[in-house]
């Protein structure tokens, strides 16, 4: 007797219980009616999306460093390492700066606001002063003081990721040093505590749908879907502009590792789908590192650059601060020149580096922007506030997409990308877990010591 088919009530309630994706896509729907059915209600669930957020932030810092750790004892080359992030460096300014020139030719183009005749003398300037919360860019001399951690404890406690990179690079470096030898207990319990902080990961997302949810509701309840018709022009060149680069992430990705962008998307919908609906990629960073060490890149590859491009290659923010100064001056009628804009791209580009985790800094970027042109009002920026919080979506899927590109893009450069694995694994196919995901082997000095010890005796 053939099996019974389940019904479609039960074949709904399978999926909704067991798919992550199905969880937050239904959660991102309910979000966007309650804030619209309800807005003031809606306004009071801005604690869910937070709080997921917090968790979420108290896992990273100590799992990039067990994970940098691990990698660069597991690969045994410092030099290695040091190449890695190099070639990083350099894949991060080629791509920040095509964005930068993207966004410039788009507002060329287009001329998102021209028309518009503005007053500056009109504007809320003490809007901005709110949002940036009185805070101002680092300089570059300040940039990388801040990086070079004070104290051990207080680089987590504060969660500067620069700072914990850094601290892990030398506890790196100091287990290839010492070796197994002398200190064989040190890389097993980073390993376990890396398996610790997975495991709450796990427990974590479960909690995703409501933060979703509750972010959702906040974003439609507060700005309104009314924001998208006043700006449709420019929500529209900047949501365009971010397809045109992701054509190009994804040609580049081809060309590199002979990798599809479109099934690592499919491969990393879930996560995707959270960002988008919690406006954060940090929200989601842990569970990508997790999808890139299983989809063949090595460990000291994924801990370092993905953590290092969250500061230094925010390619969503790149294009959204180049159309955005070019959409001001067109809003207050002045007419940038070729000279002006070259200098746009030139401040642009130290001004978005450790952009991540200053409150505002899209609006310091531009101001600091603006002031150096010297022929846009600083004020006109807060034009930009009543849109600013729709072109998240844009800049989160381009930063994430960006980032996780340049981990393929720079192992495959250095030698530390398992293609056929990486191929297996965003087709579909089962895998077997890689020998970087299983339990560590005992160290070859260990095993000698042991049977001499059994010889002995």
């Amino acid at each position: 007797m053939p099996p019974s088919v389940p019904s479609l009530p039960r074949r709904v309630a399978h999926i909704l219980r067991t798919s992550l994706f199905a969880q937050v896509a239904c959660a991102l729907v309910l979000g966007v009616l309650v804030g619209k059915l309800w807005p003031g209600f809606a306004s009071d669930l801005q604690p869910l999306g937070d709080g997921f957020t917090r968790l979420i932030k108290t896992i990273i810092s100590p799992l990039v460093f067990c994970v940098v750790v691990v990698g660069i004892a597991k690969a045994g080359d410092l030099k290695a390492f040091g190449r890695i992030g190099l070639k990083a460096l350099i894949w991060f300014e080629v791509a920040s700066t095509l964005a930068l020139i993207i966004g410039l030719v788009a507002a060329n183009v287009i001329q998102p606001g021209s028309g518009m005749h503005v007053d500056p003398a009109t504007l809320n300037t003490a809007a901005v002063d709110a949002k940036t919360g009185g805070g101002h860019l680092p300089s570059t001399t300040e940039f990388i003081v801040n990086a070079l951690p004070t104290s051990f404890i207080g680089a987590f406690a504060e969660n500067s990721l620069l700072q914990v990179l850094i601290l892990a690079c030398l506890v790196g470096a100091a287990l290839l040093h010492l070796g197994h030898t002398k200190v064989p207990q040190v890389l097993p319990a980073i390993e376990q505590a890396q398996e610790i902080i997975f495991a709450v990961v796990g427990f974590v997302m479960r909690l995703a749908p409501i933060a979703v949810f509750g972010a959702m509701a906040v974003l439609i309840g507060q700005y309104g879907l009314g924001v998208i018709e006043t700006y449709a022009k420019l929500i529209v060149l900047c949501y365009a502009a971010a397809a045109l680069f992701i054509v190009l992430l994804a040609v580049a990705l081809k060309a590199v590792t002979g990798l599809s962008l479109w099934k690592f998307l499919r491969y990393i919908r879930e996560e995707m789908l959270l960002a988008l609906g919690t406006a954060s990629t940090e929200s989601v960073m842990p569970r990508v590192m997790q999808k890139l060490r299983k989809a063949g890149a090595r460990d000291d590859a994924v801990g370092l650059v993905l953590p290092t491009g969250y500061s230094f290659n925010l390619d969503g923010a790149s294009l959204y601060l180049s159309i955005g100064t070019l959409f001001i001056a067109q809003a207050v009628g002045v007419d940038l020149s070729l000279s002006q804009q070259i200098t746009v791209v030139l401040v642009l580009m130290l001004t978005s580096k450790g952009m991540a985790g200053i409150p505002g800094s899209a609006f310091l970027a531009l101001s600091a922007t603006a002031s150096s042109l010297g022929a846009i009002p600083a004020g006109a920026v807060a034009l930009l506030l009543g849109v600013d919080r729709i072109m998240d979506s844009m800049r989160v899927v381009t930063n994430l997409l960006g980032n996780c590109v340049a981990v393929f893009a720079v192992s495959r450069w250095e030698g530390a990308l398992d293609i056929e694995r990486a191929k297996k694994v965003l087709g579909g196919d089962t895998v077997e877990p890689a020998a970087e995901e299983q339990p560590a082997a005992v160290p070859a000095e260990t095993t000698k010591e042991s049977a001499v010890a059994e010889t002995t005796k």
